[in-house]
C-alpha cells in the first residue's frame, strides 16, 4: 500500500496496521473500544474487538483533532479544521453492517457548528454538579478555553494570566485540558509567552502545566507536553518530546515517569487501570528539530501503546504501517465493544426514515 501524502486525507483502503496478539483481549477485558484522530491523514478511527479479532473503522474528516464523547453517550464531537462535528449514535443499524453481528453501535455525521480556523485542539465536556453540561474547546489560536454554542464562533471562558488580550496569534500553544469533578482543572502549553507565536522561539523544554482555577504553574520544564488527564486522584501528562507518560506530584511539581514509549506521545485515555497512549513519528521540521526524540527518528512508531498503570509495562500495541504518521487524540468508549464509523472499506452508510 502506498503512503498518503502528508496532510492529505488517507483512503481507508490505503491504511495498514499491525497489532500485538493480545490487543483484542485487552480491549475486551477492559470493556471498552477506542477513538483515535489523525489530523495528518484526515481520519477518525474506531478500534474495537469482536470474536477475538480487532475491528477498525474509519471516517474521513477535515483535519480532525480533539474528540469528546457526549455525556449521555448518544454521540461524539470532533473538532476539525473550522467546525465541530456531531456524529450521532445509530445502534439500530450497526448489527446489520457486514460482516453481520460484528458491530454494536455506529456513529454517523449529523450536524456541525462552524468555529472558523481557531486551531481547535482538545474538546471536552464540563459538567459541574447541579449544572447542565457544556462543551468547550482548547482554542489554540486565541490562547484560551472557549465555549462552543449556536450564537457565536466561540465564547472565551479562560486564558492563562500572562496572556494580556485575545488575539489569533497562537502565543503559548495551549493544547490540552484536564477535567476534574466536571470542571476544567489543568492545561498544557508549550511555553508561558505573550508574544505572537512566541513559543516557537523558546527552548523545547519550556513546556508548562498550569492550574486553571489559580493560573499558577503546577509543573514546568516539559518538552512539548500534551494530554493532561486526571485518573484515580492523580494528574497524568504526556512529556511528548521525550516519549514519556508521567504522573505529577501537585505539592512539589515533581514528575514520576510511568512509561517511556517509542514515539512522540500525544493523545491519552485512562481506563480500567490502563493508559492508552497515542504515538506519532515526528516530522523533520524546525518545530521538532531540537526535540530529544529526533535523535531516534528512524525507530519511532505511529499507533497506540497500552500501558499498565500499576507497573508501567506496555501490555499491547497497535502500529500503523502506512498512510498514518501522526496521532492527535485518543478517547475511550466505555461499554462499547466494536463501533463502526462507516460501512465496509469506508463505504458511506445512509439513514432513511
Amino acid at each position: 500500500m502506498a503512503d498518503a501524502p502528508p496532510g492529505s486525507d488517507a483512503e481507508p483502503s490505503r491504511v495498514s496496521w499491525t497489532h500485538s496478539d493480545g490487543l483484542p483481549d485487552v480491549l475486551t477485558n477492559a470493556g471498552c473500544s477506542l477513538l483515535v484522530s489523525t489530523y495528518q491523514a484526515g481520519q477518525l478511527a474506531a478500534i474495537g474487538a469482536a470474536d477475538g479479532r480487532l475491528t477498525v473503522s474509519f471516517r474521513a474528516l477535515p483535519r480532525p483533532m480533539g474528540v469528546a464523547v457526549d455525556p449521555d453517550g448518544a454521540g461524539l464531537r470532533v473538532a476539525s479544521r473550522d467546525q465541530v462535528w456531531l456524529l450521532g449514535s445509530a445502534p439500530g443499524i450497526a448489527p446489520e453492517l457486514p460482516p453481520a453481528g460484528t458491530h454494536d453501535t455506529c456513529y454517523l455525521p449529523r450536524t456541525s457548528t462552524f468555529t472558523g480556523d481557531i486551531q481547535a485542539h482538545e474538546l471536552v465536556w464540563l459538567h459541574p454538579p447541579g449544572r447542565e453540561p457544556r462543551q468547550i474547546v482548547v482554542n489554540t489560536a486565541f490562547s484560551c478555553l472557549a465555549e462552543i454554542d449556536d450564537l457565536a464562533n466561540f465564547r472565551p471562558l479562560w486564558r492563562p494570566p500572562f496572556i494580556t488580550r485575545p488575539a489569533a496569534e497562537d502565543r503559548c500553544h495551549l493544547n490540552g485540558v484536564a477535567v476534574r469533578d466536571g470542571r476544567a482543572s489543568a492545561v498544557t502549553l508549550m511555553a508561558a509567552t505573550d508574544e505572537a507565536h512566541g513559543w516557537r522561539r523558546l527552548p523545547k523544554s519550556s513546556g508548562v502545566v498550569l492550574d486553571v482555577p489559580s493560573g499558577e504553574v503546577i509543573t514546568s520544564g516539559l518538552v512539548m507536553p500534551h494530554s493532561p488527564r486526571w485518573y484515580d486522584g492523580r494528574l497524568h501528562v504526556l512529556n511528548s518530546g521525550l516519549g514519556q507518560l508521567q504522573r505529577v506530584d501537585l505539592a512539589s511539581g515533581a514528575r514520576e515517569t510511568v512509561a517511556a514509549l517509542p514515539g512522540y506521545t500525544r493523545g491519552l485515555a485512562l481506563h480500567a487501570g490502563l493508559a492508552f497512549v497515542g504515538l506519532s513519528r515526528i516530522r523533520e521540521t524546525a518545530v521538532f528539530g531540537e526535540v530529544p526524540l529526533a535523535a531516534h527518528h528512524d525507530r519511532l512508531r505511529c499507533g497506540i501503546g497500552v500501558v499498565d498503570l500499576a507497573t508501567g509495562t506496555t501490555v499491547a500495541t497497535l502500529q500503523f504501517t502506512s498512510a498514518v504518521e501522526e496521532i492527535f487524540d485518543v478517547q475511550v468508549l466505555p461499554g462499547v465493544r466494536s463501533p463502526a464509523l462507516s460501512g465496509p472499506d469506508g463505504q458511506e452508510v445512509w439513514l432513511a426514515s
